[in-house]
């Protein structure tokens, strides 16, 4: 069987030692294809630069919500600290002609992860910090249409208003592919008004735990991370088979039985055996159906 990650970051500073023997195991499990993420210029262009040395892997190119105000420093992600070397985003700009030129890479295959995230918004300035989110969103969704390439979009705690502005700049997105919901979290009524919108969804390894319901009362005391499990299987269930892609998301979220560990592609057959179960289809037939989506959103041969 074949798979294809959607979403991952191979190019973050948390693969930086070993990526040729990440690669290795992830040809090793069946990856067909590989999407490398971009979330600010630095990853963005590392994205692209992955994928040109790489014939299995591409690159989508943006800049995420939280990079666009000053935000938490992750190490996974920029590497090191601060202050030592690593790449570090305090509140980029979206600039156009710098996205643009790597939206128009050959290997570029969609603009993104784009989108909101009101889970980071800082303290101090908050409707300032939105609006810089807006803007940067409205901005990547012109750039989307202007190289007509699809949305890798990103929405946390945020989807009132990232559906509101979908719909007011509807003129502005692709009336074919419009864009992958990335690590959807979404519910019912979001899934429909996305699919009015021709998207697809990524699922990842949070539908491999257990649902927040199930979870000990300890685990909800301890404040458990309300992204890292969820009740998924009603929207899985629900979504078309035609509009669903896997996703790893590596390094974060690893599946079930490597909860806890980095996350890399090698381990989406995990998630896609969860996925089939829920879909009640067999792994061959998932395996297929995932390729033929995978190519089809982002215009693979």
């Amino acid at each position: 069987m074949k798979w294809f990650d959607a979403h991952t970051h191979l190019q973050f500073a948390g693969f930086k030692n070993d990526l040729p023997e990440v690669l290795a195991r992830a040809r090793a499990a069946g990856l067909a294809g590989i999407v490398n993420v971009g979330t600010q210029k630095d990853t963005s262009a590392r994205a692209v630069k992955l994928a040109g040395e790489n014939s299995d892997c591409w690159a989508t190119i943006g800049l995420h919500p939280i990079h666009t105000d000053k935000s938490f420093h992750d190490a996974e992600e920029l590497g090191g600290e601060p202050d030592d070397g690593g790449f570090t985003s305090r509140g980029e700009i979206f600039d156009p002609e710098n996205y643009r030129l790597l939206a128009e890479n050959p290997k570029t295959v969609a603009i993104g992860e784009c989108g909101l995230d009101y889970y980071h918004l800082p303290k101090e300035n908050r409707e300032e910090a939105i609006q810089k989110q807006k803007d940067a969103f409205i901005a990547q969704i012109n750039l989307s249409k202007a190289v007509n390439k699809p949305l890798m979009i990103h929405c946390r705690d945020a989807w009132p208003e990232l559906l509101a502005i979908l719909e007011r700049e509807k003129n502005n997105i692709l009336p074919i592919g419009g864009g992958i919901a990335h690590f959807f979290s979404g519910d019912l009524a979001v899934a429909k008004e996305l699919l009015t919108k021709d998207f697809y969804f990524t699922f990842g390894g949070a539908i491999t735990y257990p649902p927040k319901a199930d979870l000990s009362p300890r685990l909800m005391s301890l404040g458990f991370n309300p992204r890292a499990g969820g009740n998924y299987e009603e929207v899985l269930k629900f979504i078309p088979l035609d509009r669903i892609l896997l996703e790893t998301d590596a390094p974060y979220v690893a599946p079930l039985p490597y909860r806890g560990q980095r996350n890399e592609p090698a381990f989406i057959e995990k998630t896609a055996e969860r996925m089939a179960a829920t879909k009640n289809i067999s792994l061959e037939e998932l395996s297929e159906i995932i390729l033929e989506n995978s190519k089809r959103i982002f215009r693979l041969p």
